[in-house]
């Protein structure tokens, strides 16, 4: 799989090179890691303990902790090893498996918030059918599918960075190894990992959103054209106004920063937007579905009282 390159190890530039800031960064992103970890820790205990919450709608909320988990675990340690190290290595298979499982993980999800956008449709739109409709054994099928489409989706990306001919710098401008930075460092032609980049990845991102948004219009629709209980509307919209906050969190950095073309790229933005959408979003991911789910407040509170 991997290529006969003269490059054996890359050079992860981080966040900043200002000495004096490494230390705070260190304390700011570890916290944030701690809270991340715990925040996606506890709602999957909670939907895995709680009868109550084993509905398809907590199942795929379970999912999606799971996925905030690894994906802060892809980048976040190598990032706080290396605001204490003088040497920022990592190495050439070390680079391209978190390319991959970076890639796994971040497309698995954006195709769950679309699942998760379907089943608040069926819920809202179709309430007397959604039993039939989400059933266990669809659900289920729908989590394993996502899973494998975003794995797949990631070594295709994997291998063909690998197979490519790293013979110059090996300084990679960014805190973590991604496919654009990595082509930067390329000797050689790059129009069909640009291609892949730009279409496959392009259409797992953006099929996903449109799949989402359409659910959300008719959604809608139904909420103010079918709903004539001001309770029943103020419920619906309060659910699916969490979800829809952890779309727009996810989505708006991850659709800015590659669906962009690479050379209106800035190194620097293209840092900050990251953090954004591996860092950010999956620590404030709980803090909005405990925040604003009265069902999964009251699944940590037994918790609680069972402990």
């Amino acid at each position: 799989m991997l290529n006969q390159t003269s490059v054996t190890e890359f050079l992860l530039l981080g966040v900043t090179d200002i000495q004096v800031l490494q230390t705070f960064l260190f304390v700011v992103f570890l916290t944030i890691y701690f809270v991340s970890v715990t925040g996606n820790g506890i709602i999957l205990m909670v939907v895995i303990s709680d009868a109550k919450l084993h509905s398809p709608m907590y199942f795929f909320l379970g999912n999606l902790s799971c996925l905030d988990i690894c994906y802060s675990t892809v980048t976040l340690p190598k990032m706080l090893e290396n605001f204490l190290s003088t040497h920022k290595a990592i190495s050439f298979l070390g680079c391209i498996s978190q390319l991959h499982f970076f890639h796994f993980l971040g497309s698995t999800e954006a195709m769950l918030l679309a699942v998760m956008a379907f089943d608040r449709f069926v819920a809202i739109c179709k309430p007397l059918h959604y039993p039939l409709i989400m059933n266990h054994q669809l659900c289920t099928q729908m989590a394993i599918i996502i899973w494998i489409i975003g794995f797949f989706h990631a070594l295709l990306h994997s291998i063909m960075t690998s197979r490519l001919n790293f013979c110059g710098s090996n300084h990679i401008h960014h805190f973590f190894c991604d496919v654009k930075p990595l082509l930067e460092l390329v000797c050689g032609n790059v129009e069909l990992n640009q291609w892949l980049l730009n279409t496959v990845t392009g259409t797992i991102v953006m099929g996903p959103f449109l799949i989402t948004l359409i659910s959300y219009f008719y959604i809608i629709l139904y909420l103010f054209f079918k709903t004539h209980s001001c309770s029943m509307l103020h419920k619906a919209l309060s659910t699916c106004a969490s979800h829809f906050m952890v779309v727009t969190l996810f989505y708006a950095p991850v659709v800015f920063i590659y669906i962009r073309p690479a050379s209106g790229s800035s190194m620097d933005q293209d840092r900050v937007i990251a953090i954004m959408y591996s860092v950010v979003t999956p620590v404030l991911n709980p803090l909005i579905y405990t925040l604003r789910n009265k069902e999964v407040k009251g699944a940590l509170s037994r918790v609680i009282r069972r402990l």
